[in-house]
């Protein structure tokens, strides 16, 4: 394909992702666990899944997702521990830290990775190249976090390229791609081997005789939007492939919830519901430091028979207190059959729209509910989260183990205290 169809602006944005970070940050913390395959998970038991795992471990085929005891058969010595989520926190403060300290457009996608664009940036950063700069960050994550620490960079004109060139040379690797390499790099690659194209995208892809990225390359925007994609997502994959950015917009926030995998089997009344107030007060809490109200509430519960159940109800009205949430998941969770005890439970608002409790109410009683959840989360905000809770939530929070947030870091913070 011509190359005058590529971005040749020069690259600006870098992708910035920690190696194996969970395991990795283990393996830092305690040094008889370097050079060992180990893994991560959130809460140890014979058919726990591996939720992350070194480099060690993926070398001998111990794969993310994997069951402990398919791990076991690989490497009966594979050793699992349970999450830490302070210790990632740290990691995760302090990478923050190091990124915005060469930019002040820093986004953070999950809690070992994230974007830095550098755009007017250059005389803050002293004209240095990028790949300097990013041989910099390497060396400071080593002598600020910590020395067995490895990070993968990538730079590139467009968020998608950045990402890919952080993936190019694992572990450890730092990459740029642009226009200058984009071909002989594409010429390397599976369809596959694209972030966002899994084997759903791969069948459509070859369905209309595109088996290569550089086929892909060569597709016109309107074939992919009307024959591929079917939607104005072809048009993206076309401006995307080329170094062109349209991966900086915001997502919409669709649904706020917390699950857990149960500590006890039963249906014993008190502990279940303790257990389930926990999760309704941190639902709630997550509602309102993302600035929603919601309209609609689902339960669910795994039963020890193998059987799921759900229940969910959408109410004319918004809601955001403690109190709300737990109160329509209670009517909702005491619908459930009896028969078989409960293994795991979850609570999910969905149909969320922009907070109205900033709007003074013509009813007192309203005011005061906002106003009385304000004072609480401030002083949590303070003083550590749980300072100030209800009783049967409280005791939910001693049982229920704080998992690590993968993804989106927006209450990261709020959930650890």
């Amino acid at each position: 394909m011509p190359s005058e169809a590529l971005n040749h602006s020069m690259p600006h944005i870098m992708h910035i992702d920690l190696n194996s970070a969970f395991a990795m940050a283990e393996q830092q913390a305690r040094p008889s666990l370097r050079n060992r395959p180990i893994g991560v998970t959130n809460r140890i038991s014979k058919r726990c899944c591996v939720i992350a795992a070194s480099y060690e471990a993926k070398a001998i085929g111990i794969k993310v997702g994997m069951r402990l005891d398919e791990a076991r058969l690989i490497d009966p010595g594979f050793i699992i521990l349970e999450s830490d989520p302070p210790k990632y926190h740290h990691m995760y403060r302090h990478l923050a830290r190091i990124m915005q300290s060469y930019s002040p457009v820093v986004e953070m996608k999950s809690i070992d990775e994230g974007i830095i664009d550098f755009t007017g940036t250059d005389e803050h950063n002293r004209h240095r190249p990028l790949e300097d700069i990013g041989y910099e960050i390497k060396q400071r994550v080593q002598s600020e976090i910590g020395g067995w620490m490895r990070v993968n960079i990538g730079i590139g004109p467009n968020r998608f390229l950045a990402k890919q060139a952080a993936s190019w040379h694992k572990p450890d690797g730092l990459d740029t791609l642009d226009s200058r390499n984009l071909l002989e790099y594409y010429r390397q690659i599976k369809l596959t081997d694209l972030f966002g194209i899994a084997s759903h995208y791969e069948a459509r892809l070859k369905a209309v005789g595109i088996y290569t990225p550089l086929q892909f390359l060569a597709a016109d925007a309107d074939m992919l939007r009307r024959r591929v994609f079917k939607s104005v997502v072809g048009e993206d994959w076309y401006k995307r492939l080329r170094g062109y950015e349209v991966d900086d917009q915001p997502g919409k926030l669709g649904t706020v919830g917390r699950q857990f995998v149960l500590d006890i089997v039963g249906n014993d009344g008190p502990a279940l519901l303790s257990r389930l107030h926990y999760l309704c007060e941190t639902t709630a809490r997550k509602l309102r430091y993302r600035g929603v109200d919601a309209r609609g509430i689902l339960v669910w519960a795994q039963l020890q028979s193998g059987e799921s159940w759900y229940q969910r109800r959408m109410y004319k009205t918004t809601f955001y207190t403690n109190d709300e949430v737990y109160r329509r998941a209670l009517e909702l969770f005491e619908q459930r059959p009896k028969t078989s005890p409960v293994t795991a439970i979850g609570v999910t608002c969905y149909q969320l729209t922009p907070s109205q409790k900033s709007q003074v109410s013509l009813f007192e009683s309203v005011n005061r509910q906002a106003w009385l959840s304000q004072a609480i989360d401030e002083i949590n905000e303070r003083y550590g989260l749980f300072m100030v809770a209800s009783a049967n939530a409280l005791a939910g929070h001693t049982h229920v183990k704080q998992k690590i947030p993968f993804g989106g870091t927006e209450y990261f913070k709020l959930l650890l205290g």
